[in-house]
């Protein structure tokens, strides 16, 4: 597979120098700086992919072109968003990018309450608690009825936690669950606003009366408008598995494991219609047999995350080594480099470690954690082709 590196633009900390001394091959990015529904224009694609390939990479994959909130509800300009989709898809094509990232996860894209969890060697990773959600949904955004969706146990946790939360520890929580996490991916909230979990607040009304079949049915009307626009400049639409994928504070997940992917794949039966198989997310639900969606997607699958989660007991999870977990990322590589060995695959969400927390990288995405990660991956491909016949590229 292609070894590619998530890099946030220019202003990343981390630079293409770097990633091209530790062997990635291309870069997956977007234009971070245009709000959400815009147009991407030719040029500003352009200047971004001519300043990639002067470092010697290329831009493989667009991670993401995101699906504004109002095509997700179905809101009154949702056409004229579409439209603007369509044309940054149409400009993508012409600048050489053919393949893009995107999800239709409503509001909140993927969700961690510790983005520094230690682990016992001395490093940390990104942790989901049940009980510290619950407390979020519960006393920190006090969503009308939050307190049926959770089961008695976790109730319990969170009423024993309430006599010793501080301040201090809820303004950590919102900065994990809307700020940190979600700023620098979706743009709905970002860390210099001073009222974010009101802002939040504001996002979930926008989804009051939509369920699941609702939403299903936002995401077949958006495929179905701009599917003409991928056959027409060869496009390839990947959408990302919903992370966590189990509904969340009140709000619909529809890309959750095996029943969700046909779905979506059906509903819209194209083959620029497919998916990025993210290992990690897959692997967050105790109902996903990884390796099994692997061998079933991998011929629709356009963009590969390999990362792997442990679940705990309690339904906890945390990101796993990359050679443990619930994942196999050993039998994933096998699968999709018999399938096709020049698909774009991506490190994702590595350890923090060796000094990585204290040098501003986005949460979850560490350099020396993610490169420690590359190169164990690195070494599963190159054992893979060995036993598959092939040319592993150095």
């Amino acid at each position: 597979m292609l070894r590619t590196w998530r890099w946030f633009g220019k202003n990343d900390k981390i630079t293409l120098e770097m990633l091209k001394q530790i062997g990635v091959e291309g870069v997956v990015t977007a234009l971070h700086d245009v709000p959400n529904g815009e147009v991407w224009t030719r040029e500003k694609i352009r200047d971004l992919r001519e300043y990639i390939e002067s470092h010697g990479l290329k831009w493989s994959v667009v991670e993401s072109l995101p699906v504004s909130e109002s095509i997700k509800y179905g809101g009154a300009d949702r056409d004229l968003l579409i439209e603007n989709y369509k044309e940054s898809l149409k400009n993508l094509s012409a600048e050489g990018i053919h393949t893009v990232c995107y999800n239709f996860m409503p509001v909140l894209d993927w969700a961690r309450t510790d983005l520094e969890h230690p682990n016992s060697d001395g490093t940390s990773n990104l942790y989901f608690s049940h009980a510290q959600f619950a407390y979020f949904d519960i006393h920190i955004l006090k969503r009308e009825g939050a307190e049926k969706d959770w089961d008695p146990a976790i109730l319990k946790e969170v009423e024993d936690m309430k006599q010793t939360m501080t301040d201090a520890d809820e303004h950590r929580l919102v900065e994990n669950i809307i700020v940190k996490t979600q700023g620098f991916v979706s743009g709905n909230i970002k860390e210099d606003d001073e009222h974010p979990v009101e802002l939040f607040r504001q996002l979930l009304q926008l989804y009051q009366g939509i369920d699941k079949e609702q939403l299903r049915e936002n995401m077949r009307y958006f495929l179905s408008a701009v599917m003409p626009t991928c056959d027409a400049f060869d496009m390839n639409l990947c959408v990302h598995p919903d992370d966590p994928p189990f509904p969340i504070l009140g709000l619909p997940r529809i890309v959750t494991g095996d029943e969700d992917i046909r779905w979506m794949l059906e509903a819209v039966d194209n083959p620029h219609n497919g998916i990025t198989f993210c290992a990690g997310s897959l692997s967050a639900g105790a109902h996903n047999n990884v390796v099994e969606l692997a061998r079933k997607y991998a011929s629709r699958t356009w963009f590969v995350h390999l990362r792997s989660c442990h679940i705990y007991p309690n339904g906890d999870f945390t990101e796993a080594s990359h050679l443990g977990g619930r994942a196999d990322l050993i039998e994933l590589v096998r699968i999709f480099e018999k399938t096709n060995p020049d698909l774009p695959m991506r490190v994702d969400h590595g350890k923090t470690m060796l000094g990585d927390e204290e040098r501003g990288y986005n949460a979850g995405y560490s350099f020396l954690g993610r490169m420690f990660a590359m190169g164990q991956v690195q070494g599963v491909i190159a054992t893979v082709d060995r036993e598959l016949g092939l040319e592993f590229k150095i």
